[in-house]
């Protein structure tokens, strides 16, 4: 699955990737720190999967995902946040799925790979 991560926290972002190279079956293709950086990078990477910051700025300057998603309508995407109580919003607003920043590493990687066994067309776990 090929990932693009878009946060503006440079420690996050890079976290995240070294977390995520550890997983054979999961490749980082590119990184942002602002919206409009992230639109640039989605047309240039075609990622398969869209690790959000729910609180990414300029995020509402390019309107909801439902928005994004007319112009990528194959992208899954999951939305991340420091404030757990995101969650409800980020699902409402369309996100596939959602991890608390707060949450261990581990489940990250679980709804990572939930997503890539759904693609797969095999049977959902829960988070």
């Amino acid at each position: 699955m090929r990932v693009l991560v878009a946060d503006d926290q440079a420690h996050v972002r890079s976290a995240i990737q070294i977390l995520l190279k550890q997983e054979a079956d999961i490749t980082v293709v590119g990184e942002a720190g602002e919206a409009a950086e992230m639109l640039v990078q989605l047309q240039a990477t075609h990622p398969d999967l869209l690790l959000l910051d729910w609180e990414l700025p300029g995020l509402n300057a390019i309107g909801s995902l439902a928005c994004l998603r007319k112009g990528f309508p194959a992208l899954l995407v999951v939305a991340l946040s420091g404030q757990p109580e995101a969650r409800r919003a980020a699902l409402a607003a369309g996100a596939d799925a959602f991890v608390s920043k707060t949450e261990p590493p581990e489940q990250l990687l679980a709804a990572l790979h939930w997503k890539i066994l759904e693609e797969k067309g095999e049977q959902r776990f829960n988070l």
